[in-house]
């Protein structure tokens, strides 16, 4: 393979990249464990947490802490299938070796 066509191919990773990242962009998933709701975004930021108002009591920090991370990750897990449904959607990524379409 030429020189130019792996630069060109590279060129072609980098636009599909930057469509998939624009199309995650706006995706959001929300979960809810037992008092903690996360939401989660396509970039896979969190960006809003609410607790309930019961688990902020003193004998409840280890319970509300391991559901934070629960609540994580299930965002997580949710937000990733979201992911890979998109990528089936748009074609995933054409590179050989990469588990691309061709």
């Amino acid at each position: 393979m030429s020189m130019i066509n792996k630069l060109k191919q590279f060129k072609d990773l980098r636009s599909q990249a930057k469509t998939m990242q624009s199309a995650l962009a706006g995706e959001e998933t929300t979960v809810n464990e037992s008092g903690v709701t996360l939401t989660m975004n396509g970039n896979l930021e969190i960006t809003g947490l609410a607790i309930d108002d019961e688990m902020m009591e003193k004998n409840k920090k280890e319970k509300l802490q391991d559901n934070i991370k629960k609540a994580h990750g299930s965002a997580l897990k949710k937000m990733q299938r979201v992911m890979a449904t998109k990528m089936q959607e748009m074609g995933g990524f054409d590179l050989p070796g990469l588990g691309g379409n061709k």
